[in-house]
């Protein structure tokens, strides 16, 4: 890929050439959804790119909070990076198990916290694996280091915040939710949950932005994929889908293009979809 960009996306080559670099850090940010039957810590303890530190999204989020995987305090989040070794001054990568699922919410969560130099695999370590690359089952070597972090309010979004936008129309809110989920014709993967969209949300299957091999598409192409789904780019963007992971990925496609103004929804469909009082609709 020649337009690697370690604030956004990087190859596996441009990965493979910077491995000895000792302010790289890299991370497996593999998380999966119940349905899927896999174990994203037992994949990571039994193979992973060499140095890789497990990032547990479950863990490192806010259990003051009843949602899955909000978004952790800062402190939480510091705390968690210093004994994993990652701080100030580090180049971070992230990958996942899928190829491109939940890498890209690590990165997300990078970037809320004011940390800009990280990047997500593209392709991640079905790629990575594919090309015969090293793997190794070895716990990494950490030292801890000091992390100083300024939490970016402007790239998340409350419920009360996505309500108005629904309302006002001054944001364009869309949703990586599969097109079934969105119009209401598949039932929610979480129980409770009613079925439809938020009033005014645009849908960008986020599985409609990776190509075959398991890559983000280039930016033309991306741009083209918001257009078709009857996005306005020239209007803020909110990112949303069932429970904050894969609207990241809508969130890195709009990074890529180099669209700045957007946040993520972070209760997504699993915080809208629970509350009588906030209208669904269907289509």
């Amino acid at each position: 890929m020649p337009d690697s960009n370690p604030k956004t996306l990087v190859s596996t080559d441009w990965l493979a050439r910077h491995m000895r670099d000792p302010d790289l850090r890299v991370l497996d940010g593999s998380c999966y959804l119940a349905d899927a039957g896999r174990d994203a810590a037992a994949e990571y303890a039994a193979g992973h790119i060499p140095g890789a530190r497990f990032f547990d999204i479950d863990e490192i989020s806010d259990h003051r909070s009843a949602l899955p995987h909000m978004a952790p305090p800062p402190e939480k989040f510091i705390s968690r990076m210093r004994k994993m070794g990652v701080g100030d001054g580090h180049q971070v990568v992230i990958y996942d198990g899928a190829g491109l699922f939940s890498a890209a919410r690590v990165w997300w969560l990078f970037r809320l916290m004011g940390k800009t130099d990280v990047a997500v695999l593209d392709g991640g370590f079905p790629k990575w694996k594919a090309e015969g690359r090293e793997v190794e089952d070895l716990p990494p070597m950490i030292r801890d280091r000091h992390m100083t972090v300024q939490r970016q309010a402007h790239l998340v979004r409350d419920v009360t915040q996505v309500a108005s936008a629904s309302k006002l129309g001054d944001y364009e809110i869309v949703d990586a939710r599969s097109p079934a989920r969105f119009r209401g014709d598949a039932a929610e993967p979480r129980p409770s949950l009613r079925s439809g969209h938020i009033p005014g949300s645009k849908n960008l299957h986020y599985a409609t932005l990776i190509a075959a091999d398991g890559t983000l598409k280039p930016a033309p192409a991306l741009r083209a994929a918001f257009e078709a789904a009857g996005v306005d780019l020239a209007k803020p963007v909110i990112t949303t889908c069932g429970s904050g992971l894969t609207a990241a990925i809508l969130s890195l496609a709009l990074e890529r293009i180099g669209k700045t103004d957007h946040a993520l929804y972070d209760g997504s469909w699993a915080e809208w979809g629970m509350y009588d009082g906030l209208k669904v609709a269907t289509s």
